[in-house]
């Protein structure tokens, strides 16, 4: 789904496997130049993904609007951000969809609703990331891979070409 944040669009990726409004670091770095004049430090806390740990440094509040041909919808959600992660865009986790009364439906065309107006669908069209070069896109996984220390750089490169080549045997989050 794409919200408008300052004008500019950006993906909202509607997850159910975080429970807060989650925003990279380098995607605030990358979209938002001025963001730390509105950025609330924190005590750092650590969160868990599929393959590893993330540590938040802070909040950050940002108004967001959902454009609607029938009346936007305006949130103003905080965001916990991570100063490790790897997201292409702003993760809306679990409780902020209770909050708002988010509903997804999984019918031939997927939608969604927010609050108690059912009639007011907002489309789920599938956000495209920007094509990344799948030269980076290995290096990157490789650099985030969590290899034993007694491991050489060539037996991590091996077992990461395993991994890679039996990717369809694991869970991925």
């Amino acid at each position: 789904m794409t919200v408008c944040i300052d004008n500019p669009k950006h993906p909202l990726i509607i997850y159910r496997g975080a429970h807060f409004y989650i925003v990279a670091r380098n995607y605030l770095d990358n979209h938002f130049p001025n963001w730390e004049k509105h950025f609330l430090p924190t005590k750092s806390k650590n969160f868990k993904s599929a393959s590893r740990k993330m540590t938040s440094i802070g909040t950050i509040i940002k108004k967001i609007i959902i454009p609607h041909g029938k009346g936007n919808i305006t949130l103003n959600p905080e965001f916990v951000v991570l100063n490790d992660a790897h997201i292409q865009g702003l993760l809306l986790g679990t409780d902020h969809q209770r909050m708002y009364g988010i509903d997804i439906y999984n019918s031939k065309n997927r939608h969604i609703t927010i609050g108690t107006n059912k009639e007011k669908k907002f489309s789920l069209d599938i956000y495209q990331m920007s094509a990344q070069d799948p030269l980076e896109e290995l290096l990157n996984q490789f650099r985030e891979g969590q290899f034993s220390t007694t491991l050489t750089s060539k037996q991590k490169l091996s077992l990461f070409k395993l991994l890679r080549k039996n990717r369809p045997a694991f869970a991925i989050g």
